[in-house]
């Protein structure tokens, strides 16, 4: 008696059983695809955020190498009555501006990238200074501009190994 009792509730709960694990497995697969597809969502949003601005660092960069090229600045910086120090010091300090101007563009480039523009400014800088060094002291900044565009066409620059460099990153995430 009790055993036809036990069968009864076998033939009850099994049955409730697998449709219970079932429901269970269908619920949890629905809800990791939905938790998947929130996150492609939440991605996808970020990057139509995020692409832009980084394209915006990549176009800033690409204009502080061009700025802080040492022909550019030459053209930019050159007056008739300047000295071989007055036009250093207003290299050197279009060259820090520049650098501070742009400085928080390096969150939204590699950090490869950004210490390849940092080399390029130590570059800069250096010819600046160590060309200015060799001058002598009744040179005019005339003559400083020849000596920095003579040195420059002979040395390898490192502003153009960075552009190439923001080029090729740029072009990654296109």
């Amino acid at each position: 008696m009790w055993l036809t009792a036990i069968l009864e509730i076998i033939k009850i709960t099994v049955p409730a059983l697998i449709v219970f694990l079932t429901v269970y497995y269908l619920m949890k697969t629905f809800f990791a695809n939905q938790r998947a597809m929130k996150v492609l969502e939440l991605q996808n949003q970020a990057k139509s955020t995020t692409v832009p601005m980084r394209l915006q660092a990549y176009e800033r960069l690409s204009l502080l190498c061009e700025r802080i090229s040492i022909p550019n600045m030459v053209l930019r910086l050159r007056e008739e009555e300047m000295s071989v120090q007055d036009l250093r010091m207003a290299m050197l300090l279009s060259v820090q501006k520049e650098i501070e101007y742009n400085i928080t563009q390096q969150v939204y480039v590699g950090e490869n990238l950004w210490e390849i523009v940092k080399l390029s400014r130590d570059q800069v800088t250096t010819i600046v200074n160590e060309v200015a060094a060799k001058m002598p002291i009744e040179a005019d900044a005339k003559d400083y501009a020849r000596a920095l565009l003579s040195v420059v066409s002979q040395t390898e620059s490192a502003l153009d190994k960075a552009q190439s460099a923001i080029k090729a990153e740029a072009g990654l995430i296109l």
